[in-house]
């Protein structure tokens, strides 16, 4: 399965085959986990929650606390304020105010680094009604930032629906894009290290640079083995610690001056 390599001005220049270092033919062969995507999706829709949901009770509800009429003699049942929860614009009869709510879930690295991976090849293969929904570009750059170059570009690639761009890490190389598609509706822009499944399957096409696809693939997302654990890539490494400060005699010249860790004084 080769998929088809775009210009920036929407015409097929070449094909990137599916052999090892590029898409990957093993993932090809073992086809789409459905239930490994839905559990990475899942997760990563639930880790957006802030989890700050709160509802006013009447105390909270600002206006007059004058009673609404006289207790007896009108008729009616006997009602202080407006401010109860059987009026419009009162508060809630059980308002939530419990603290704040943790929404967050987890997965083991290299399922969800296998999530992510098969939610590019669902990309790939796509759908009978829109058939492959991944456009890979030979050089996904412009000279200068222009909103209506960027409109044109989606257009000749005939894009119909919302689109994600997935854009360089290199600031230089992806300022112009960003610039000019940052107004543009149905279109997200992310960095290559923040391709997830959950972005990918949020829209209905993927944009994304030859190289930049490489190095996603070749990079940390393409160690879904027990090496992820014993060696993983991107791992940065931990500042030494300060050594800590000698204790004990200090040299004043030629003299050593011993001192005392309690009070601090020589002695």
């Amino acid at each position: 399965m080769n998929v088809p390599v775009y210009n920036m001005q929407g015409a097929e220049v070449g094909q990137m085959p599916s052999d090892e270092g590029s898409l990957s033919a093993s993932l090809v062969d073992q086809g789409i986990n459905a239930a490994l995507i839905k559990q990475a999706y899942v997760m990563y829709h639930a880790n957006r929650r802030q989890g700050s949901a709160r509802t006013k009770s009447r105390n909270a509800i600002s206006g007059s606390n004058k009673k609404m009429y006289k207790q007896k003699g009108t008729g009616n049942a006997r009602h202080s304020t407006n401010k109860v929860a059987q009026f419009r614009g009162g508060g809630r009869a059980f308002a939530k105010t419990a603290t704040r709510e943790d929404y967050h879930q987890t997965m083991p690295v290299k399922m969800r680094r296998k999530a992510n991976r098969n939610a590019l090849l669902a990309k790939i293969l796509g759908s009978e009604k829109f058939g492959s929904e991944i456009r890979v570009i030979d050089d996904l750059s412009m000279s200068a930032p222009k909103t209506k170059d960027f409109v044109a570009f989606l257009e000749a690639l005939k894009l119909d629906r919302s689109a994600l761009v997935v854009l360089s890490e290199e600031g230089d190389k992806a300022d112009a894009v960003r610039k000019s598609a940052r107004n543009v509706s149905d279109v997200e822009l992310i960095p290559t290290s923040q391709m997830t499944a959950f972005e990918m399957l949020n829209h209905r096409y993927l944009v994304i640079g030859k190289s930049e696809l490489e190095a996603w693939l070749a990079g940390p997302s393409s160690q879904t083995t027990k090496a992820a654990k014993v060696d993983p890539m991107g791992r940065q490494e931990r500042k030494p610690r300060r050594e800590a400060k000698p204790r004990g005699k200090k040299v004043r010249g030629d003299k050593a001056v011993k001192t005392s860790t309690a009070s601090g004084e020589a002695s």
